[in-house]
């Protein structure tokens, strides 16, 4: 286990991820940058709305000084606990990075929850967001560059043999080496299938692009594409696409469609030898099917940042492999945590004035 940390900590750095240092960027530059769009409906229209008097903040470590000067008339209370955020509640009408149940019961003027993650669905389980009574906004795309870069990083580790080259180190069996060697392959000219080109998965296409790779890509309801995906197909083309990659990206959100979408049948569509990287939903992915396709060899090898269950139990088959490299959910991390500090105070100035917010969530899509 503690080898596949390893292997994925060097290839990350060997990419040269940028570091946690804040890095000015305007909130049309990352609009333009990220592909944020706006919600359909203005703050102003909903029901609840009169204007923002008090709102909750959950303090995780932010760079937020002096950020809330200009918003004197509001009282801003902030807390690490939902234990603490409780004793605030009962008269806000915002919640910024809380989406707990008991909490958002109790607050009955709420109108807006904002998340600090892009994953939707624990929030959606909440009913009063999951019907729509409270309107939410997430953090979608706003770790769409570190999470790309992560999923690079496993896809180049498992094309150059490194995890089986970790496990032979100190060994003198030649022909060991000598069969690692062999299944070494460059990526230039690969074909690379990205499995939803949201966020994530367009930040993995131009990554790939950029190594000279060839990339396809799967959208829910369209075929709009950057430049640098070649192919765009909708969700019935995903075993044809499959059938003809090398490399597959997986960077769906967890949706009602998308749980379980790749499975057995999946997995004996793609093209024999292909590598699989999971940095969207583990539940997206039916774990045991995955396994078998590993055995068999259809999958040549397997990047996790992301499983279903989470975390992996320690009897899982998937942590004696050495084709496998599996990090716990930590793709999003490490990256500049500044974007998500311009899109929330971009999102806070937009409730205050009653106007449209980004990245909202719609609860019938799940995203």
């Amino acid at each position: 286990m503690q080898k596949n940390h390893l292997l994925v900590l060097l290839a990350v750095t060997l990419l040269g991820v940028a570091d946690a240092a804040r890095a000015e960027i305007s909130v049309d530059q990352l609009v333009e940058q990220a592909r944020i769009v706006e919600g359909d409906v203005a703050v102003r229209d909903l029901p609840r709305w009169n204007g923002a008097r008090k709102i909750l903040l959950r303090d995780i470590g932010l760079d937020l000084d002096g950020r809330f000067d200009e918003f004197d008339d509001v009282e801003i209370v902030t807390a690490r606990s939902v234990s603490e955020a409780m004793q605030y509640v009962s008269d806000v009408d915002a919640i910024i990075g809380f989406c707990d149940a008991e909490l958002i019961d109790a607050a009955e003027k709420l109108v807006w929850v904002q998340i600090y993650s892009a994953g939707a669905e624990s929030c959606l389980s909440v009913e009063r967001v999951g019907n729509g009574d409270v309107l939410m906004s997430n953090m979608q795309k706003m770790s769409s560059p570190v999470i790309a870069e992560h999923a690079i990083a496993m896809m180049l580790s498992l094309a150059r043999q490194i995890p089986q080259f970790v496990h032979v180190m100190g060994d003198e069996d030649r022909q060991r080496q000598d069969e690692i060697v062999a299944g070494m392959t460059p990526i230039a000219g690969k074909r690379l299938l990205v499995v939803g080109l949201g966020g994530i998965g367009t930040e993995a296409a131009r990554l790939g692009a950029a190594l000279g790779m060839r990339v396809s890509g799967t959208r829910n309801s369209s075929r709009d594409g950057p430049e640098f995906v070649e192919y765009v197909g909708l969700s019935h083309e995903l075993h044809d696409l499959a059938a003809q990659s090398d490399v597959i990206v997986n960077a769906l959100p967890l949706t009602p469609d998308t749980k379980d979408l790749l499975d057995g049948e999946f997995f004996a569509a793609v093209k024999p030898g292909a590598i699989f990287i999971n940095v969207g939903r583990g539940q997206t992915v039916v774990t045991a099917e995955l396994i078998a396709a590993l055995e068999s060899g259809r999958i040549s090898g397997a990047g996790l940042d992301v499983t279903e269950p989470e975390p992996l139990p320690a009897d899982n088959p998937l942590w004696q492999r050495d084709d496998v490299i599996i990090t716990p959910h930590v793709a999003g991390r490490g990256g500049e945590l500044e974007r998500h500090a311009v899109l929330l105070i971009e999102n806070l100035k937009r409730y205050v004035s009653g106007d449209r917010l980004l990245n909202v969530v719609d609860p019938k899509k799940g995203y």
